[in-house]
């Protein structure tokens, strides 16, 4: 296993991490590409960082969930659950072979911490993009 691995729950074959960040999605470009019709074209990114995996959600329609909870962005354990849009991989890796250390666990689970809510953070909430409709109401005049 160069970086880890992905292995499909309900068979196949489980899907190498070649790369320290990874753009899962429907489209041809993408570097892990799942052609299921309710993956997004560019539906998560993964990333490497510091010994340990993070995953993404790159505003799929479908949702990204771990464990069963959907998040924005997440740190994932080695024997972690993703779903992409329903469908479950296991991630299998070794962090401590990956250059992962206690004191990078530490800084790693802080990471972004303030820069959104707690309800973005637990992906509860969605930060709203440019050009976003504001949905919040305002008294009339």
């Amino acid at each position: 296993m160069p970086y880890g691995e992905l292995q499909p729950l309900g068979g196949g074959d489980p899907i190498p991490l070649l790369k320290t960040t990874l753009v899962v999605g429907r489209r041809e470009s993408a570097d892990i590409v799942l052609r299921f019709p309710n993956v997004s074209g560019n539906h998560c990114e993964l990333s490497l960082v510091d010994g340990y995996w993070f995953v993404k959600d790159m505003g799929s329609s479908n949702g990204t969930k771990v464990n069963g909870t959907r998040v924005s962005e997440q740190k994932l354990a080695p024997g972690d659950t993703i779903s992409i849009a329903r469908h479950e991989y296991e991630l299998s890796y070794e962090p401590s072979s990956l250059g992962a250390s206690t004191a990078s666990a530490d800084q790693s689970a802080g990471r972004d911490l303030f820069s959104s809510s707690l309800l973005e953070a637990a992906g509860l909430e969605y930060r709203r993009g440019k050009g976003a409709a504001d949905t919040t109401r305002r008294p009339r005049r």
